[in-house]
């Protein structure tokens, strides 16, 4: 059954596939946060560096959220208990399309977690709420999240060439994926 965003606002969902869940962050999560959040490495297609935040994921918590349709989840991996990545459904325009963002921990890259964690997110939003397009940048040096978005079903749109991704100036791709794509 669909439901509107709106209905998510205070309530951000949870989402299982075999190996993870996809659930709203809390403070005991902080320390695992704390082993991958500030590593500037992650940060090298992220379009800007580590914030204050990042470097002190506990600051995540102080300021208690503020209600809003867009969702930022942790990737938390079922047999460690651990949270490894998060993942963003944000920029939505009109309850029909909105921007996704993912990272991961450099410890668990290549083993297939954030192609499980984004398709299940894409299927979240196309089966659960009234959301049509999903879309993506990345950087054309980001290899690794290319392959993540076409496993996950994107599609490759486009080329922006020398354009502003968050707070660099680079090339990157655009990336998208229809309802009606699954």
């Amino acid at each position: 059954m669909r439901k509107a965003l709106a209905d998510y606002i205070y309530n951000k969902p949870t989402i299982e596939t075999d190996r993870i869940v996809i659930r709203p962050m809390t403070t005991e999560d902080v320390t695992d946060l704390k082993e991958w959040m500030p590593d500037k490495s992650i940060y090298t297609y992220w379009g800007k560096g580590p914030s204050k935040t990042e470097k002190n994921p506990g600051l995540l918590f102080e300021k208690g959220n503020k209600p809003t349709k867009s969702l930022h989840l942790g990737i938390s991996v079922k047999d460690l208990d651990k949270v490894i990545g998060d993942l963003w459904v944000y920029l939505i325009e009109n309850n029909r399309m909105a921007s996704v963002a993912i990272r991961l921990s450099k410890k668990y890259h290549g083993k297939g977690y954030g192609t499980e964690a984004l398709s299940a997110m894409v299927r979240f939003c196309f089966e659960k709420t009234e959301l049509k397009r999903l879309w993506a940048e990345v950087d054309i040096r980001n290899v690794a999240s290319q392959r993540i978005l076409e496993k996950s079903g994107f599609t490759r749109e486009g080329l922006i060439r020398q354009g502003k991704m968050v707070n660099t100036w680079c090339d990157y791709y655009v990336y998208g994926i229809l309802d009606s794509d699954l």
